[in-house]
C-alpha cells in the first residue's frame, strides 16, 4: 500500500514540498497544452485547503545541469495561479537564497513554485552521493514531501526518490489514482482485455507485449512500429520505419500470440506518402504491397474499422501510442478513430500517456470520455511492463 496524504497529519502551518510534473510543452513562452498542470491540481487544491505552505518543485524540458532561460518554469505560474485562483510565488532559483525567501514568505494555504530541478546537476546525477546532497538542500525546505510527479517515479532522481527518504513522505492524488488505473489492467482485467499499441519505434513496446502476451485477449499494432511486424511476415513495407535488429524477436512474439490464443492484430491497410511531410500527396495500399518508394504514414480506413471493431466489445482497454503522424491533419485520421472508438467504448479505458494523450487533447476530445488518461508515457509504459518504479517503490508502507 502506498502512504497517503492522511499519513502526514495535520500539515496547517507546514512547508509542504509538492513533486510535480510540470513538464508542458512551450512553444515560446507560450502552454501549448497545460495537461500537465491540470492533473497537480487534486493534490495541490488539497493540501492549499489543509491550510499548508505549498513548495511545488518540477522540471521543463532536459537542460544540462545549468540554467536555460528556454526551460524555465516561469510560464507555468501564471497559469496554474489562474487554475488555482490565487497569487501564486515564484522563486528564480532552485535551491538558493530565491527560493530560500520565497520559502519563508508563504502563509498558511500559499503556493510556490521553485525553478526547474534540472538546472542543478544533482538533480539528475548517476552518483548517488551527489544526488542526495541536492535532496538534502531542497529537504531543507520543508517539513514534509508528497510525490505526485507520475511522469518521473521511474526515475532515480533526487526529487523523486532521496528526498523521499529525508522527510516524512507519501504519494498524492495523482500518483495514487495513476497506479490504481494502470494496476487494474495488468493485474485482474475485465475480459475482454484488448492492447492497442502505437507509435515510432517497435523496441520502445517489446517489454509490454512480452508481459500482455500473458494477460491481453488481443494486441492491436499500429504506428511506426507496425512495420517491422509486417517485414517479420515478408511483406514488402517500402519505406516504411523498420528495425531491422528486432525481426527475430517481432517473429517469436508472433509466434507466442498463435501459441497462446492472443489475437495480435496488424493493419490491413495504410497511408501512405513519398515523403515525411505534412503536405505529401497520400494514398491508400494493402499494408502488405506498399511501393518501394513510399513510407507509411498512418492505418488505412480498413484497418481503422477493424480496429474500432476489436475495440468496441472490450472490457478492459489500454492504449499508448498513435497509430501514424498524428501531427500532421493528412495523416491523423487514424489516430483520431482509435480515439473516438476508446471513447465509446463502454468498457474500462486507459490512454496510456506520451503521445496518446497528447492527441486526444490536441485532436480535440473530451477527458471525460475515457477512464483514465496517464500523464506519464515512460512510467506508464514501465509499470505495464511490470518492473518496480523507484519512485513508488519508496513510498510504500513500511519504508521511510
Amino acid at each position: 500500500m502506498l502512504k497517503t496524504i492522511d499519513s502526514l497529519g495535520d500539515l496547517r502551518g507546514k512547508r509542504v514540498i509538492v513533486r510535480a510534473d510540470l513538464n508542458v510543452p512551450l512553444d515560446g513562452t507560450t502552454i501549448t497544452d497545460d495537461g500537465r498542470i491540470r492533473a497537480a491540481l487534486p493534490t495541490l487544491t488539497r493540501l492549499v485547503e489543509a491550510g499548508a505552505r505549498v513548495v511545488v518543485i518540477s522540471h521543463l524540458g532536459r537542460p544540462k545541469g545549468a540554467p536555460e532561460d528556454k526551460y524555465s518554469l516561469k510560464p507555468v505560474v501564471g497559469r496554474l495561479g489562474e487554475l488555482l485562483g490565487q497569487d501564486v510565488a515564484f522563486a528564480t532559483d532552485t535551491v538558493g537564497d530565491s527560493a530560500r525567501a520565497t520559502v519563508a514568505g508563504l502563509q498558511d494555504g500559499q503556493v510556490a513554485i521553485l525553478e526547474n530541478l534540472r538546472f542543478n546537476p544533482g538533480e539528475t546525477a548517476k552518483d548517488e552521493a551527489e544526488r542526495r546532497v541536492f535532496a538534502q538542500a531542497i529537504a531543507g525546505l520543508g517539513d514534509a514531501f508528497v510525490s505526485d510527479g507520475f511522469g518521473v517515479v521511474h526515475r532515480k532522481q533526487a526529487s523523486v526518490y532521496e528526498l523521499a527518504t529525508l522527510l516524512p513522505a507519501a504519494a498524492g492524488e495523482l500518483v495514487l489514482r495513476e497506479v490504481e488505473s494502470l494496476r487494474r489492467v495488468t493485474d485482474e482485467p475485465a475480459r475482454p482485455f484488448v492492447v492497442v499499441l502505437g507509435g515510432a519505434k517497435v523496441a520502445d513496446k517489446l517489454a509490454v507485449i512480452d508481459n500482455l502476451l500473458d494477460k491481453a485477449d488481443r494486441i492491436l499494432i499500429g504506428g511506426g512500429m507496425a512495420y517491422t511486424f509486417q517485414k517479420a511476415k515478408g511483406h514488402e513495407i517500402g519505406r516504411s520505419l523498420l528495425d531491422e535488429s528486432k525481426l527475430d524477436v517481432v517473429t517469436e512474439y508472433m509466434r507466442r500470440a498463435e501459441a497462446s490464443g492472443v489475437e495480435l492484430v496488424l493493419p490491413v491497410d495504410t497511408v501512405v506518402a513519398p515523403d515525411f511531410a505534412a503536405d505529401a500527396p497520400a494514398t491508400v495500399v494493402p499494408s502488405e504491397q506498399i511501393p518501394a518508394d513510399q513510407e507509411g504514414m498512418d492505418i488505412g480506413p480498413e484497418t481503422a474499422k477493424l480496429f474500432g471493431e476489436k475495440i468496441a466489445d472490450a472490457a478492459t482497454v489500454f492504449w499508448n501510442g498513435p497509430m501514424g503522424v498524428f501531427e500532421f491533419a493528412s495523416f491523423a485520421e487514424g489516430t483520431k478513430s482509435v480515439a473516438e472508438s476508446l471513447a465509446a467504448a463502454e468498457g474500462y479505458t486507459v490512454v496510456g500517456g506520451g503521445d496518446s494523450a497528447s492527441a486526444v487533447r490536441n485532436l480535440g476530445f473530451d477527458e471525460a470520455r475515457y477512464s483514465h488518461i496517464s500523464t506519464g508515457g515512460g512510467a506508464s509504459l514501465e509499470l505495464i511492463e511490470g518492473k518496480e518504479l523507484p519512485g513508488i517503490a519508496i513510498l510504500e508502507e513500511g519504508t521511510k
